[in-house]
């Protein structure tokens, strides 16, 4: 299923930093910055860029496991730069090396592993979680 995704392999992601991207949307008590969430996302995002032409027909890649570190504020009004590269592959799990610039810096850096899934597998799931069993359903009437 990973055969053609390989080491080194790499996604890029570039945002400008919004207002409802910095910590203060969630408090406003807090300076307009960019958010660690935010941050992540973009991360996420960047692999799975990356992934996506590699992928089996019918296949997805989701978010299993990140381990970042938020290093400097970005303000509102700076771009911001993912990059993501390929560590390792292992079964259906691709591990990143993942990091942030803004105009100025290194703001972030970690790690982030995704898995690669069956999509209609996954949706049928989900949908049988949200069906409650029969008896579930006469009881609640």
């Amino acid at each position: 299923m990973t055969d053609e995704i390989r080491a080194g392999l790499e996604g890029e992601k570039t945002i400008e930093v919004t207002p409802e991207l910095t910590i203060a949307s969630f408090n406003d008590e807090l300076p307009a910055v960019y958010s660690t969430p935010s941050m992540i996302l973009l991360m996420e995002l960047a692999a799975s860029e990356a992934m996506e032409p590699y992928l089996p027909a019918g296949h997805i890649s989701v978010g299993v496991e990140v381990s970042i570190r938020h290093l400097a504020a970005t303000p509102v009004g700076e771009k911001v730069t993912c990059t993501a590269r390929v560590l390792e592959i292992t079964r259906n799990l691709v591990k990143f090396e993942v990091e942030a610039r803004d105009e100025h810096r290194l703001i972030g850096t970690g790690t982030h592993t995704r898995a690669i899934i069956e999509l209609a597998r996954f949706v049928q799931g989900l949908q049988q979680r949200g069906e409650k069993p029969e008896s579930e359903h006469k009881s609640s009437r």
